[in-house]
């Protein structure tokens, strides 16, 4: 299983996207003014790893990620 960044600098996702694409729920990972939205659970349930996520992060990041060039807005 390959897994994927996408890069978002328009229009944020609406939540229901952001899980979609990372499939499950999503926890946000700062990265100075960017948020990287990732798996929550991606740990748990033995996503693969994701070395592009994991370079732009500084941090061990598994499954598909989105990358916002700005910031979630989710109520």
């Amino acid at each position: 299983m390959s897994v994927t960044i996408k890069i978002i600098s328009d229009k944020p996702p609406t939540l229901k996207e952001a899980q979609e694409y990372v499939g499950g729920l999503v926890q946000i990972v700062y990265i100075g003014k960017h948020q990287l939205l990732v798996n929550e659970e991606g740990l748990l349930l033995n996503l693969p790893y994701n070395h592009v996520a994991s370079t732009f992060s500084g941090q061990h990041i598994v499954g598909n990620a989105m990358l916002l060039k700005g910031k979630a807005t989710w109520k």
